[in-house]
C-alpha cells in the first residue's frame, strides 16, 4: 500500500495559454467537513462515537456527493448498523484481545474479499468487498468501537492498521489479513473435536518509523489516498476540494478562511514530531495541492490559466513569496514562448501587461530577458543601411541591463552583420573602413580582427587579380601601373610586391 502519503513534491514548471476562473474548483469547504470533523473530535468515548467516524468515512469516502447522495449515504449507514448489531448480538469473548481478533475475523468474513492497493474507499467495501489497508483499517476502528473495543490507528509512511488496548497491552491488527491480529502469533485451525488441524502465521513486521494516530486523522487518510490516486491520472483539479476539505475536517473547528490568521493545523498526540516527517501538516498539505494545479497548468501549456488561477487562488490562500514565485515562472515561460515564436513585441506588450503581478525585482529579470530578445532581433534583422547603427545604439541604450557576455557577443554580431554587408557587394574597402572605425569606438577582440583579415585577403586578391588580368594580355605597362596604385594601398604586401617583381622582369 503505497498511496498513504499525503506530501508530494510541487511540481516542476514548463509552458502555458488562456483560460477563466470559471473552469476552476470551488475554494469553498463542504459545510459538512467542519461538521464532521467536530464530531469524530468530540467525545471518543461515547457509546455511540462509531456512528460518528462511520458518517464521516463515508462523507471522505465521497458517497454524499452526487445524485441520489443522501440514499446511499442511508444504504452503507444501514449496513454499518446491521453489522454492529450483528456483532452486539453475538456471543463476544469477554477478554478483550479475544474480542478484537473476533472482530478482524468478522469483518474478512462478512465484507473483505480482496486486497486493492487504490481501494482506499469505505463504501466500495460494500459494493465489491474489495479493500487496501485504508478502508479496512478505517472499518476495523468503527466495528471494533461498536463492539466496546478500544481501537486506534497506527501509520507508517507507506502503511496504514489498527492496534488494540486491552488495559494491559497494545496489539497491532494487520486488517488486511485475516490472521493479522497480533502478528507473530500461531493460529491453530481445530476440527470439530477440538483436535488441532493446522495453523496460520501472519509473521511481524518492523516498523521503525510508526506513529499513533487520531481516529480523525485515520479517517483523513481516506481523502489523502483519494488525493494521490486523483494526481497520479492528472486530475489535480480534483484534489484541490479533497484537501480543503481535508484540512477543515482535521481542524475540527468551523473552517478556515484562508486569510493572514489561518495558521497550521495542530497535528494532535505527544509523537508529533515524528509524525510530521510523513503526515505533513493538512494546511501545508493543502497549499501544495493549489500549488501543484496551477504547477499543471503551466507545465501542460497554460500560462494564461495558470495566472487566471493564482489570481483566483491567491486571494483566498495567501503565500506572498511562493505565489510571488509561481507568477515569476508563469510569466517568464509565457515570454519565452513568444521570444521563440519570433513575436517580440507581443512579449513586450505582455511584460507591460503583466508588471503589476511581479515583485520589482522580478520584473526586471524578465525585462532583461525580453531586453535582449529585442536587441537580437535588431541584430538579425541587419539587413540595409542603417541597421547596423540602429541596432547599436539600440544595444547602447540598454547596455546596463542586459548580461554582460550576451551584449558584447550581440554588439560583435552587429558589428560583423555591416562588415557582410559590405561583402556581399564585395566592397571590400568600405567593409575595411567600417570595422576600423567600430574597433576604435568599441574596442576590438578576435572575430573582429578575424573579420578584417578576411576582408584585407579579398581586396588583396581582388588587386592581384586585376593585374593578372592586364599581365596575361601582355599589357605589362597597364599591369606594373595597377600593382603600383595597389602598394599605395596596402605598402609591402607580400602579394603585390611578387607581381611588381615579376612585371619588371617582364619589362627588361
Amino acid at each position: 500500500m503505497k498511496t498513504i502519503k499525503a506530501k508530494t513534491a510541487v511540481l516542476l514548471l514548463f509552458l502555458a495559454a488562456a483560460a477563466g476562473a470559471q473552469q476552476f474548483p470551488s475554494l469553498d469547504a463542504a459545510p459538512a467537513a467542519g461538521e464532521h470533523g467536530r464530531r469524530v473530535s468530540g467525545a471518543a468515548g461515547s457509546a455511540e462515537y462509531w456512528r460518528d467516524l462511520s458518517a464521516a468515512a463515508l462523507w471522505a469516502s465521497s458517497v454524499n456527493a452526487g445524485p441520489g447522495a443522501e440514499e446511499k449515504a442511508a444504504a452503507y449507514m444501514d449496513r454499518i448498523n446491521k453489522a454492529a448489531a450483528e456483532l452486539a448480538a453475538a456471543d463476544l469473548p469477554r477478554d478483550p484481545k479475544e474480542r478484537g481478533e473476533y472482530v478482524l475475523g468478522f469483518l474478512h468474513r462478512r465484507f473483505l474479499k480482496s486486497y486493492s492497493e487504490y481501494q482506499t474507499r469505505l463504501d466500495e467495501i460494500f459494493v465489491s468487498g474489495r479493500y487496501n489497508c485504508v478502508s479496512s483499517a478505517v472499518l476495523y476502528l468503527i466495528l471494533g468501537r461498536s463492539a466496546g473495543l478500544n481501537v486506534s490507528g497506527v501509520m507508517t509512511k507507506d502503511h496504514a492498521f489498527a492496534t488494540v488496548n486491552t488495559g494491559t497491552e497494545i496489539i497491532d491488527v494487520e486488517t488486511t489479513n485475516p490472521y493479522g491480529f497480533n502478528p507473530g502469533n500461531r493460529k491453530e485451525f481445530h476440527d470439530n473435536f477440538g483436535k488441532a488441524t493446522g495453523f496460520a502465521y501472519v509473521p511481524v513486521k518492523n516498523y521503525r518509523d510508526r506513529v499513533q494516530i487520531s481516529e480523525a486523522e485515520l479517517v483523513s487518510l481516506i481523502l489523502s489516498n483519494r488525493i494521490a490516486i486523483a494526481e497520479r491520472g492528472n486530475r489535480f483539479a480534483d484534489t484541490v476540494p479533497l484537501a480543503i476539505n481535508r484540512t477543515v475536517f482535521l481542524s475540527s473547528g468551523p473552517g478556515i478562511s484562508g486569510g493572514p490568521g489561518a495558521g497550521a493545523v495542530n497535528i494532535s498526540g505527544a509523537n508529533a514530531a515524528d509524525k510530521a516527517a510523513f503526515f505533513e501538516d493538512p494546511r501545508r498539505d493543502m497549499m501544495n495541492r493549489i500549488f501543484n494545479l496551477g504547477a499543471y497548468f503551466i507545465r501542460t501549456g497554460k500560462e494564461d490559466d495558470a495566472l487566471a488561477w493564482a489570481d483566483y487562488a491567491a486571494a483566498r490562500f495567501p503565500d506572498g513569496e511562493r505565489w510571488q514565485d509561481f507568477v515569476n515562472t508563469a510569466v517568464n515561460n509565457k515570454l519565452v514562448k513568444l521570444i521563440r515564436a519570433k513575436k517580440i513585441p507581443d512579449a513586450r506588450y505582455a511584460l507591460t501587461a503583466l508588471k503589476p503581478k511581479l515583485s520589482d525585482s522580478n520584473y526586471r529579470t524578465l525585462d532583461g530577458l525580453v531586453l535582449e530578445a529585442e536587441a537580437a532581433d535588431k541584430v538579425n534583422g541587419i539587413k540595409n543601411p542603417g541597421d547596423a547603427e540602429a541596432a547599436l545604439a539600440f544595444l547602447s541604450r540598454s547596455w546596463e541591463f542586459l548580461h554582460p557576455q550576451r551584449r558584447e557577443e550581440m554588439r560583435t554580431a552587429a558589428v560583423l552583420a555591416e562588415a557582410e554587408r559590405y561583402g556581399k557587394v564585395r566592397n571590400w574597402q568600405g567593409g575595411m573602413d567600417w570595422l576600423k572605425t567600430a574597433m576604435t569606438r568599441y574596442g576590438t577582440n578576435n572575430k573582429l580582427e578575424a573579420a578584417l583579415r578576411t576582408l584585407r585577403q579579398n581586396r588583396v586578391g581582388e588587386l592581384h587579380n586585376e593585374f593578372a588580368l592586364l599581365f596575361n594580355k601582355k599589357d605589362y605597362d597597364g599591369a606594373k601601373a595597377s600593382v603600383k596604385r595597389s602598394l599605395e594601398e596596402f605598402p609591402n604586401e607580400r602579394q603585390l610586391t611578387q607581381d611588381l617583381s615579376m612585371v619588371e622582369r617582364a619589362l627588361q
